[in-house]
């Protein structure tokens, strides 16, 4: 039996190919076996896949009116790319993912706490590469 979720939330909830893996899906971001997924990244609704190899840090922010909170999609500063998310106005922390390129990827799961455990776990991070 499926757990009750207040009205206008979404159920965040581990992915049912390996739960106890550490593996993670909400509307916009997966943890996947083979890597991290985030929907609405590219224009119009592309999805970027990223390998867990491919991913050297992740780093914890705190999002607020300057700094990221009020902007849907897109970034204001070049160095960053924000996916789509309509509900980021309402959210308290972001996650920036070192991918080895000029842009990072900036993703705002409803549950970073298990996007951070799952990525850190699968991408074989260390103490220095979590920040």
């Amino acid at each position: 039996m499926q757990p009750a979720v207040a009205s206008g939330q979404r159920e965040t909830r581990p992915m049912t190919d390996q739960p106890t893996a550490g593996g993670y899906r909400d509307r916009w971001i997966a943890c996947t076996p083979d890597g991290v997924e985030i929907r609405g990244y590219y224009f119009p609704w592309g999805t970027k896949r990223i390998p867990y190899g491919s991913i050297s840090s992740v780093r914890r922010v705190d999002i607020g009116a300057f700094t990221g909170k009020g902007r849907i999609w897109g970034t204001a500063n070049p160095r960053y790319w924000a996916h789509l998310d309509p509900r980021r106005p309402g959210k308290k922390v972001g996650l920036i993912l070192d991918v080895g390129r000029f842009v990072r990827p900036f993703i705002t799961p409803t549950d970073p706490d298990a996007v951070e455990a799952a990525i850190v776990e699968r991408a074989k991070l260390g103490p220095g590469k979590r920040r």
